[in-house]
């Protein structure tokens, strides 16, 4: 019976970090549709609706100015959805296809815009509650604090917060994660450390490569289990028995959210790059399920891990909706830009036709990628 109330109650939470997964899904579309409605509602754009999800509606409310706002049964995307969009309604005020380019431009970047302030603001609220790429010493082993009380101020001690790896700052926005430089040393191999020490930084030299020691000196990994030397390889972690990110202060993150999000741009950016050329195949591809099953499972090891997506999902959207491919944020303000150069439309229907195509193609791709996800 125990067994089974634990299985219940594993499912259930299981349920509950998949409930959310969706939710923080949705709450980045929401946000990414905002952009595009705040704009347009500045520039008195008229808007039909605005909706959360696809499909039947399970919600509606309609305005005095016509608007309606909806939540719709699906919950993996949504719409804000202009007057005169997709054809002319010359005769309609506020019609989208009656307004000038630019501030149709604006319009269509108000998506992407929102996006990456929100990517700055979530990397924000990650640095300074949960820190990210630098990292802190808990604890020492005993023959180091041991040492550190006798006066050795050259080895590791704890509320050391590890700042480069022979010289080479540890950084993700210069590429530079913590266990990357140090992946490449054996056990034994010593390297120096620049650590920041009450409020100074200190050079200390000759540390050597370890896995976690426990308070009777010996190794061990992750999980506890002790290693012995010759079996132990260049996976291993400093000789300390417990580190954590480092939580930035309030200032340190205000300087670090904005260029750790143009970091995590230009990784997804990279990512397409390899996508493009075969460097990466579908396993290494998501659409919303699996993105939904991964920050599930995650969240469930570790709160802080939901964290972690935010800014990651956010400048996702932001960066993929930018791109020039038909039905996306992109490939519209490419037809509006060629509309302003030549100083009239492509063809309403065609531009529809190519939007509508592409939405498809992009939809069976996402698809194919989630299939291939559940059946691997």
């Amino acid at each position: 019976m125990f067994s089974t109330l634990a299985s219940f109650a594993s499912v259930m939470t299981t349920i509950l970090y998949v409930i959310l997964a969706i939710v923080v899904l949705m709450v980045m579309i929401t946000i990414h549709e905002l952009g595009h409605y705040t704009i347009g509602k500045i520039f008195k754009f008229k808007i039909n609706e605005f909706s959360i999800g696809f499909g039947k509606a399970i919600f509606s409310h309609k305005c005095k100015s016509g608007e309606i706002f909806s939540i719709r049964l699906i919950p993996l995307g949504g719409y804000c959805a202009f007057a005169g969009e997709d054809e002319d309604a010359k005769d309609v005020e506020g019609a989208f296809n009656t307004k000038p380019p630019w501030q149709r431009l604006l319009v269509q970047l108000g998506g992407v815009l929102f996006n990456f302030l929100s990517a700055i603001i979530f990397a924000f609220i990650l640095l300074v509650s949960f820190g990210y790429d630098i990292y802190k010493v808990d604890n020492v082993g005993a023959q180091y604090q041991a040492q550190a009380e006798a006066g050795h101020y050259d080895i590791v001690q704890s509320s050391d917060v590890i700042l480069a790896v022979d010289d080479k700052k540890v950084s993700f926005v210069e590429g530079n994660t913590f266990t990357g430089l140090i992946e490449n040393y054996k056990v034994g191999d010593t390297f120096s450390l620049t650590v920041r020490r009450d409020g100074q930084e200190i050079v200390l030299d000759n540390v050597t490569k370890y896995y976690r020691i426990n308070e009777e000196g010996q190794y061990i990994d992750k999980e506890g289990n002790v290693i012995p030397l010759e079996e132990a390889d260049k996976t291993g972690v400093l000789g300390v028995t417990q580190i954590s990110p480092y939580r930035y202060s309030f200032i340190e993150a205000v300087a670090n959210c904005v260029p750790l999000t143009g970091a995590m741009a230009w990784k997804v950016l990279e990512f397409l790059g390899q996508l493009i050329t075969g460097k990466v195949g579908l396993s290494d591809v998501g659409g919303p399920i699996t993105t939904i099953s991964t920050m599930a499972e995650y969240s469930q090891t570790n709160i802080a891990n939901l964290f972690v997506f935010l800014p990651f999902i956010a400048v996702n959207l932001a960066v993929f909706n930018i791109l020039p491919i038909p039905s996306l944020d992109g490939a519209r303000m490419v037809f509006t830009t060629i509309e302003w150069i030549r100083r009239k439309p492509i063809n309403r229907k065609v531009e529809g036709y190519i939007h509508f195509v592409g939405l498809m193609l992009l939809l069976a791709f996402v698809v194919i990628v989630d299939i291939y996800h559940l059946i691997i």
